[in-house]
Formats: C-alpha cells, structure tokens, sequence
C-alpha cells in the first residue's frame, strides 16, 4: 500500500469537502462575500489545482495565492549579478534548477550558459565541494536561494567548505525568511485576508510557534497544512471552523511532520552562519523589514558578495508591474495580460511562469480554461 493512500481516500475527501461547506457558507453569507484564504505555499496551490480541489470546494472559499515560492520572489538584481558572475572568465557557476531560467534585466544564467558561460545545474549545494575540488584552478560560486527550508544544507555546506580550506568555492546567498516576509504583507494592508493556510516544508524547520504574531498582533488565523488531499483539506477546515467560531490561532494539522519548535538542529546551524533581520528587497513584495540575511563576518571569506571583488554591486531593477500583482494576491495569474500570449514555461516573462512552485505555472498546467477572452477569440481566428 501506497504511504499516502490514507491521505488521499476519496471517503475522507468527501467528508471534509461537505463540513467545509457547512461551516464556510454561513460565514461567507454573513460577510457579503468569499471567505479571502491565502495558501502561503506554492506547493498547496499546485496541490489544489494537481487533484482539483478548486472544483471540489464550495464557492463560498476563495484562494489568494501567496508569495511562499522562493524563485518566484527572487529579485531581478540578483539574478543579474549571478548572471554577471557566469559570465566572467574562469567562473563556474552551479545553483538549482529552477533558478537558472528565472529572468533578470541582462537575460537568465540559462541563457549565459548558451552564450558559453559554464553553469552547471546541482541537486545539492554539497555537490558545489566536489565541483571545487575538480576545478581547482577556477572560481566555483554557488547561487542559493530559497525560504528557511534552504538554508540549512546550504549552511552545512558552506561549513565543510571552510572546514575543507577550500579556496576557490563561494557562495552567492539571496535567502527569505518566511515570518517576516508574512508580517510585511499584513503590514502593508494592500489585500483583505480572513486567513491563511500555513507552508508545510518551511514549517517543518521553523516549527508551529513562530507563527504566533500572526494570530497576535496581526489577529489572522493559521493552520499549517500537508500536500496531500486530505492534509489540505483538514487544516482548511479547522481553519474555517475558526473562522465560524470567532476564534483567531495557530494550529498544525501536519503534527506527523512540523514540531511545535521546528527543527533545533537546523535552526542552529543556520543562526550558526547567517545573520538574520536584514532589510531585503524581493521581486513582487519590495523592499520587507527584516525579511533577509547576511552571511556572518565569521565566514565571510566564503561570501561572494563581499570577497570577490569583481562583483557588481546591487542595484533595484525594474520588474513586471503584473507580477506584483500576482506575488501579493490583487490578481490572478490568467487576469495578466502576458498570460499564456507572451509568457509561458517555454518563455516566460516572469519569475511565477518559472518555477514549479510558481502560481502561473500552476494556472498554466492545470487550468487550461482560464484563458482571457480576447486570446480564446485570437485563437478562433487563427484556425480559419
């Protein structure tokens, strides 16, 4: 038997589709509206697209998709300067997959790599060891981003980097810390939230309890969730039932994975390299108080930012206006304009239509009818 067949069993699916319904139409009535519940994680809406749940669930629900996919948020600058360093004679420049088709002001690093630059793709930023000591005569610069879930092996790595002595290996770090950056969109009271369903992966190295601001200060319930069916489905309907009850927490509905303190171990290692509560810029949320990190003078002998002096400095760069919109929930990704006509996976404008994670990308794989009018009309025409 499959390990997650319990959790996608259609007799529980049904179940907690027809209490959801129970419990969020009487509130959703009560408001004049849909309930406004933002899925932090772009995992969840790919989950809810991937088994349909948005066709499952009553009308009374409606998603605002949240700005938790890491690739989605990176910033054009960042982008460029990695881009920058790929070009330069010498570099090998490795990072994860996803990072390498996301657009900057000067083209991505895959199209650096079809230019002649030597980027490489990596599985783990441990791999980056192995590629510096088989180019010992290059510079190798891993290019790590990503939220809290991230940074752990990343920190790992730059350790046994120094451990190792290694001289020709740094890192390029752009990483988000996820409590600020959701304090900063509620600060800056742009969108109308009733609640949020909370990100499974980052949780599972932050714990349950650092969300208590959320439900203290900022008065949103959240209830962190798994990517199966019925991992969803149960923490969106303890989260309605707060909603019906009139009560505002912070709940775990994926207790067999998230402690209520995270991972110590992981949290450590990443106090132990990585200075939090920098003010950072991200594509889409601006510049969020306290929302990035620094590596530590300690190590900063590995940190591409500050040791490689051929570096270009950082410098905000224009972005998509429509991505914005998107990233912070004001649209839905087939209500932009380039959406299908002048940015899909094959090429995409935007960082969203990039990444696995991304909401357009989700939109896009799944939902095959959200298709503006004046495109369905352009494709009518063009079949005559």
């Amino acid at each position: 038997m499959s390990l997650t067949h319990d959790f996608r069993d259609a007799g529980r699916v049904k179940a907690l589709l027809a209490a959801i319904t129970r419990a969020a139409d009487p509130v959703a009535a009560r408001l004049g509206r849909p309930l406004q519940i933002m899925e932090v994680c772009g995992g969840h809406t790919h989950a809810i697209f991937r088994f349909g749940l948005h066709q499952l669930l009553p009308a009374s629900i409606e998603f605002i998709h949240g700005p938790g996919c890491p690739v989605c948020v990176l910033p054009v600058e960042a982008v460029d300067q990695a881009v920058s360093l790929a070009r330069q004679e010498g570099v090998v420049l490795a990072s994860f997959g996803d990072p390498l088709r996301v657009p900057g002001s000067r083209g991505s690093l895959l199209q650096a790599r079809a230019e002649g630059a030597e980027v490489k793709v990596l599985y783990s930023p441990f791999d980056a060891l192995a590629l510096a000591r088989a180019n010992p005569h290059k510079q190798v610069v891993f290019f790590g981003i990503g939220f809290d879930t991230t940074m752990p092996s990343i920190a790992c790595s730059l350790l046994a980097a120094d451990r190792a002595g290694l001289t020709n290996l740094r890192f390029l770090c752009h990483h988000i810390r996820l409590m600020p950056t959701l304090a900063g969109l509620l600060a800056a009271g742009e969108i109308s939230l009733d609640g949020f369903v909370g990100p499974g992966h980052v949780s599972m190295v932050i714990g349950s309890r650092v969300y208590q601001p959320i439900a203290g200060r900022y008065h949103k319930p959240l209830v962190i969730a798994g990517f199966e069916p019925v991992d969803f489905l149960q923490a969106l309907y303890q989260l309605i039932l707060q909603l019906a009850e009139g009560r505002c927490a912070i709940e775990n509905a994926y207790a067999r994975v998230v402690a209520a303190d995270g991972n110590p171990a992981a949290l450590k290692v990443i106090d132990q390299v990585f200075e939090s509560g920098v003010d950072s810029h991200w594509r889409g949320l601006g510049t969020v108080p306290g929302s990035g990190v620094r590596v530590r003078d300690r190590y900063r002998h590995l940190d591409a930012s500050t040791s490689l002096a051929s570096l270009p400095p950082i410098e905000a760069a224009a972005e998509p206006t429509w991505c914005n919109a998107v990233l912070t929930g004001r649209i839905k990704p087939h209500q932009c304009p380039l959406f299908r006509r002048h940015c899909t996976p094959q090429n995409p404008v935007g960082a969203l239509m990039v990444s696995s994670e991304g909401a357009c990308a989700a939109y896009y794989q799944y939902r095959p009818e959200q298709v503006p009018a004046e495109q369905s009309q352009g494709k009518e025409a063009s079949s005559d």
